[in-house]
């Protein structure tokens, strides 16, 4: 289908929202923030105050259902009664000082595994980055169907394009005294987030659970999901997404209770499983290996007490996948 909606203004746009019952108190305010932040990122904000269809199955183009016939509902053009412009300007601004301190979290998790995985693996071999002797077997031998290559030649591509486009000074004097490869403990300072999570999960079992027990989870492999999850989340707020309420995709595996007692109040809740309130306390608990001191959970916890009040929207914080009317923020961190 060809796209054949008009250009229109930003008056044009903030009539539009008025038409559909947006209520607007300041005109000339909420024209400067469609100016500044842009009528399509707002819109991600006042999705939710859309109003909805009864239930009904999605058709595609021949008019036939999907196989499993899921009942869903679809948001219409007008919005819920009492809707209000600055009720989703507020959601965008508490959105991004949330997102501020997601990435706060996630720059010292981020050091800490640098230094944990470049120790444990440079302790076999400088080079153990390279080595697939020395990495598991599906990561670093089993060929996939689409490329061809392993999942560890592709990791050693994208390794060698950020050591090409780093401008840092150790990488040019190691490059020039020693040559290349870089040892590990210097390669893994141009990582990012990604490429140390895809090489984690790269890792054998008994390096994987070294590194992991250390961040109280027992299984590798479960810790492996955690920074797979971690590293979409990170995504998300680099590419300044909306994260408050998104639906997760890369879901983290569960450890046993036995590991963190928190867990099983989300075992059985799937929508709680996959937003973003779980990574929230996931990030809290690795903070407090990783930086004992640090008031991290404290702001988080004052955060997510100042969420904008969209009770006549039937929105709160548990729209964030809370996974109870009981659970407290500090469960998370409790023995």
């Amino acid at each position: 289908m060809r796209y054949r909606k008009p250009w229109s203004s930003y008056e044009e746009q903030l009539d539009t929202l008025i038409r559909r019952g947006l209520q607007v108190g300041n005109r000339d305010q909420a024209l400067d923030y469609l100016k500044r932040i842009g009528y399509y990122r707002l819109s991600g904000y006042w999705y939710p105050f859309r109003k909805r269809t009864g239930k009904c199955i999605l058709l595609n183009a021949h008019g036939k259902g999907a196989n499993k016939r899921k009942e869903t509902t679809l948001a219409e053009d007008e919005f819920i009664a009492g809707a209000t412009f600055k009720n989703a300007v507020d959601l965008y601004i508490f959105d991004k000082r949330l997102k501020l301190l997601v990435t706060d979290a996630l720059e010292r998790i981020e050091i800490s595994l640098r230094v944990d995985i470049s120790h444990t693996l440079g302790k076999l071999d400088r080079f153990a980055h390279l080595n697939s002797n020395l990495l598991h077997a599906q990561f670093s031998e089993a060929l996939e169907p689409e490329t061809g290559v392993s999942k560890h030649h592709k990791w050693v591509s994208k390794h060698a394009q950020l050591i090409t486009r780093s401008k840092e000074e150790f990488v040019k004097h190691y490059r020039e005294k020693y040559g290349l490869p870089l040892a590990i403990w210097v390669a893994c300072e141009v990582w990012d987030f990604g490429t140390l999570s895809t090489l984690f999960s790269g890792m054998r079992t008994q390096e994987q659970d070294l590194i992991s027990s250390k961040y109280g989870i027992s299984n590798g492999r479960i810790f492996a999901s955690w920074l797979r999850s971690l590293n979409y989340v990170r995504n998300v707020c680099a590419h300044h997404g909306r994260l408050w309420n998104r639906n997760i995709v890369e879901v983290p595996k569960l450890p046993p209770a036995s590991d963190l007692n928190w867990v099983k109040h989300f075992e059985s809740n799937n929508h709680a499983k996959t937003r973003s309130y779980l990574l929230l306390g996931m990030m809290g608990h690795l903070l407090q290996i990783v930086s004992p001191s640090s008031k991290w959970s404290s702001r988080m916890e004052e955060l997510l007490e100042s969420f904008p009040d969209l009770n006549h929207l039937e929105l709160n914080v548990y729209s964030m996948g809370v996974p109870s009317n009981n659970f407290q923020w500090n469960q998370f961190f409790q023995k």
